[in-house]
């Protein structure tokens, strides 16, 4: 497919691929909010076999080349697992998705898009949603609001261009997801502490820190409530026991027991929050390679983080007590004791939670609470085929 002398190719061999990687490192070289992700890790989301995604997904990625010289990317991929959900809950059958979308130009931008639709329509699919890289559990959406600053850990940052290129293709928007920012050295408003304190006297609770000895057993308990909290969800796709195992790697070096919260009722576990100390503060120095000496660096700092951030990516109640005065309690239980040990034993000055769906006016309604302010905002689009 080409456009004067703009040429879009299917990725195939490793040159390719390693362009595919490469792209973003010039396209934001010049900008300081971008924080270089760790090239191997992109190389193993990308690869089928290594990332357990691709145990029920597919995808195929475009590169945009203008003179020999790559000028953007894209994927096409389809997750069978999101064909399976109810269309109501905003994936369903015939749902595609386009990500990792980079381009230099509007031009490049649109010629991406329609080669990723193409694929989408020759494999079947009759409408697009995304971006989503590549799964909704990894990066979805395109930052529309909070450029100035750079993005936590396991957050996307783009190009504030990008907007007008995925709205000039046709697209509409199907779903906000925000993010809030919040000064975790301020104590909570007096109704809060007393919310926290009533509940530190009911016998029936028990707000505990997850015991790394015990990893996969405590992983088991917080997908259990995960699957069960998230499951009528706008975009949820369950994870599979793979994909748990590979995270739960993944993520090993940056869990710590002080920061995962699990809240039981009556003995039995019924909510949880996890907080992530902010790699991208470690990784960004480090310009997406371990070598010669990042990785002693990323060792010591991994020992014993200081850092800024922390991040709360995932937090669940079970659904039987979503609408509950127990829900929002047990939250700021877990979210109070969490503050506490992120500034006293890591430094942290401030807090950041999300992605909260726009429509999820419980979690909404607890970080407004708290006093965090929205500040990202990430749009999913959707188009039909």
């Amino acid at each position: 497919m080409a456009h004067n002398d703009l040429v879009i190719t299917p990725v195939s061999g490793k040159a390719d691929m390693q362009a595919f990687i490469d792209l973003p490192w010039r396209l934001y070289a010049n900008d300081p909010n971008w924080v270089p992700p760790l090239k191997a890790e992109v190389k193993e989301l990308l690869t089928p076999g290594k990332n357990p995604f691709f145990g029920h997904a597919e995808a195929q990625y475009f590169l945009a080349r203008r003179g020999g010289k790559v000028v953007g990317r894209v994927s096409a991929h389809i997750d069978h697992l999101a064909l399976e959900q109810p269309v109501g809950q905003g994936m369903g059958p015939g749902t595609g998705n386009f990500g990792m979308f980079e381009a230099e130009d509007a031009q490049t931008g649109a010629a991406l898009i329609a080669a990723a639709e193409t694929w989408l329509r020759a494999k079947g699919m009759t409408r697009v949603l995304g971006p989503i890289s590549l799964s909704i559990w990894e990066e979805p959406g395109l930052l529309i609001e909070g450029h100035d600053h750079p993005p936590t850990v396991m957050m996307g940052h783009n190009s504030p261009a990008y907007q007008a290129m995925i709205e000039g293709a046709g697209y509409v928007p199907a779903k906000q997801l925000k993010t809030y920012e919040l000064d975790i050295t301020r104590d909570f408003p007096p109704l809060i502490q007393r919310i926290i304190q009533s509940g530190e006297k009911n016998g029936r609770i028990r707000v505990r820190q997850v015991d790394r000895k015990n990893f996969d057993r405590e992983a088991a308990i917080i997908l259990g409530i995960l699957n069960d909290a998230w499951g009528q969800n706008w975009g949820f796709v369950p994870i599979t026991d793979d994909e748990v195992a590979h995270s739960g790697k993944k993520l090993k070096p940056i869990v710590f027991e002080d920061l995962i919260m699990v809240a039981e009722l009556d003995g039995e576990p019924v909510a949880f929050m996890m907080t992530l100390p902010d790699l991208n503060e470690a990784l960004g120095p480090l310009n997406g390679s371990l070598f010669p000496f990042g990785w002693i660096k990323l060792l010591r700092w991994l020992k014993k983080p200081r850092v800024r951030t922390m991040r709360v990516p995932l937090m669940g109640v079970v659904q039987r007590l979503q609408s509950s005065r127990m829900a929002s309690q047990l939250a700021f239980m877990m979210i109070e004791y969490i503050r506490r040990n992120a500034i006293t034993r890591y430094g942290a000055t401030r807090g950041e939670i999300g992605w909260v769906l726009d429509d999820n006016q419980g979690m909404n309604a607890i970080a407004e609470a708290i006093g965090s302010e929205v500040n990202k905002i990430y749009q999913i689009y959707e188009k039909p085929l």
